[in-house]
């Protein structure tokens, strides 16, 4: 196993290191909702706090309840004791690697923790592009041919992940294809896994939304959480809808060996916010339109400098391609060292790593403080804040500055984080 810190949370800990020493550096590294806990939150974990038990491993019967009424009314009848509860999203994806076990097909690019829990594991990710202009789900045709491919050099290849919208491009792949991988899921025996955590954020009005529970519910499963759409990443609670009870009596017993039960607060501020009462509903419609509104703004400054980016659909990212450089490391190194912006290099997510794409995180330009966050959300023009105004600015300033490797010093120094080799497309 050669697995090394998170790239996401490896950047993190780089910037803020950077910031201490004084350095000016632009955060568009993390993927953090970037806005306060609504204060209704706050009041259910507070009244909660007295609960001091593990809990059942699934999680308590009344988020489990909520968290099935929530799929409910987006049309997915949801049984509650198909309802498994983690501490966060990620976790439970770890226990569903195990508990699924065999190899999967992952998109490429895709979300760093995936590859790199399967490294874990022992389970080999066989990476597949996206179609072109969408993002999350790998092509249906060339799935297909990896699969068989796979088979016949004697692998066992159980199942295949899609993230509605993606993490990192922004995009959200479209319902043909969704519906043809689910015929690819039913023709090979897959497990699908859908990584919904954006799916209340899609922010791009003709952007149809489709979920493969709702073509080939018997194979699918959700995962999601609340740390996107009412960002309370902190609290770690993640929820999973899974298709029949074998699948999750295995996982349940991976859960009992590494998290035991979700922390009981936790899930009874959760269980209040899958209820979606009306200022929760109101606080992720607002959250909506500020991601969308600050994402489509860095999109165009990115696009004005010459790069090539496709319009974000959803949640807060974006995923420009600017040529001259020898790959996305040292595209991303030299926006952080010469031009004070920290994003992470697409090899991190997958990506070949001769492509010149970086990943754009947009959500930490709301604000330094929640009262800046809160003006932020509230604001009929958040463009026009100070503080999103100037982030702004330096995005399009040192952006124009922006020179390709043949016209810069060749002894510049490369600081940003490799890519672990668990994300080596060539695995």
């Amino acid at each position: 196993m050669n697995v090394t810190l998170s790239a996401t949370l490896a950047a993190n800990e780089e910037i803020d290191r950077r910031r201490r020493a004084g350095e000016r550096v632009l955060h568009l590294a993390f993927g953090e909702a970037g806005l306060p806990v609504h204060p209704a939150l706050r009041e259910r974990l507070v009244e909660a706090s007295e609960r001091n038990g593990y809990g059942q491993v699934a999680g308590s019967p009344e988020l489990r309840a909520a968290v099935a009424g929530y799929w409910e009314r987006r049309g997915l009848p949801t049984d509650p004791e198909l309802v498994v509860c983690g501490p966060g999203s990620k976790a439970l994806l770890f226990g569903l690697l195990i508990a699924l076990g065999g190899d999967i097909v992952l998109p490429m690019p895709s979300w760093v923790s995936y590859a790199a829990q399967a490294e874990i594991v022992g389970v080999r990710p066989i990476l597949v592009a996206a179609p072109p202009g969408e993002g999350g789900a790998p092509d249906p045709v060339a799935t297909a041919q990896a699969v068989l491919h796979a088979r016949a050099q004697g692998r066992t290849v159980r199942s295949l992940l899609v993230t509605l919208p993606d993490n990192p491009t922004g995009r959200l792949a479209s319902p043909d294809t969704v519906a043809r991988l689910c015929q690819v899921a039913r023709d090979l025996d897959l497990t699908i896994i859908s990584d919904e955590i954006y799916r209340d954020l899609v922010h791009d009005p003709v952007a149809a939304f489709l979920s493969p529970a709702d073509i080939a519910p018997e194979r699918t499963i959700i995962t999601s959480g609340l740390s996107k759409s009412l960002a309370v990443g902190g609290w770690r609670i993640g929820v999973a809808r899974l298709p029949e009870p074998g699948l999750r009596a295995r996982l349940l017993a991976v859960a009992s060996e590494i998290w035991s039960s979700p922390a009981a607060p936790v899930q009874h501020a959760a269980a209040y916010a899958f209820g979606e009462p009306d200022e929760l509903v109101e606080r992720v419609t607002r959250s909506r339109r500020l991601h969308g509104i600050v994402a489509r703004a860095v999109a165009d400054r990115f696009a004005r400098a010459g790069a090539m980016v496709d319009p974000p659909q959803g949640g807060f990212y974006l995923y420009p391609e600017i040529s001259g450089f020898p790959g996305s490391v040292e595209l991303a190194a030299a926006l952080m060292d010469e031009h004070g912006i920290g994003v992470l290099p697409g090899a991190a997510f997958g990506d070949h790593p001769s492509v010149s794409r970086v990943r754009v995180a947009t959500s930490l330009l709301y604000g330094e403080t929640s009262d800046e966050r809160l003006a932020a959300l509230n604001a009929d023009d958040p463009l026009a804040l100070p503080w999103i105004a100037a982030s702004l600015t330096h995005v399009e300033t040192e952006l124009a500055r922006l020179r390709p490797t043949s016209q810069r010093r060749s002894n510049r120094r490369v600081s940003v984080l490799k890519p672990s080799p668990a994300m080596n497309p060539a695995r």
